[in-house]
């Protein structure tokens, strides 16, 4: 759905990549940085995507919300609102945030 404005945004190839990885996430899921560099096929590259989730130019509607810490936390969210809006959207989409800390 934002295939083409995320190739037309201002972003590194490393950026674009990663922000349409955000879009295959499904509503109602998560996932983690180290799955997202895994699924990008860029194992190692775990804090490059953690950066690049986080100057997301199309948040919420390239959700960047929906990844999450390998470590049980809910991690960062840069968009208005912070992680407030990020919780906040996790509980839309029926996501158990209690298990985050």
């Amino acid at each position: 759905m934002y295939e083409k404005q995320i190739d037309a945004a201002q972003g590194t190839p490393f950026q674009k990549k990663v922000w349409h990885e955000l879009c295959r996430i499904k509503k109602g899921e998560v996932m983690t940085y180290t799955e997202l560099a895994r699924r990008i096929g860029k194992p190692r590259a775990i804090r490059a995507a953690a950066n690049a989730v986080g100057v997301n130019p199309f948040a919420p509607q390239v959700p960047c919300h929906r990844v999450v810490r390998s470590d049980g936390k809910l991690g960062g969210y840069s968009a208005k609102g912070g992680i407030a809006t990020k919780l906040k959207l996790l509980k839309q989409e029926k996501v158990d945030v209690t298990k985050f800390r």
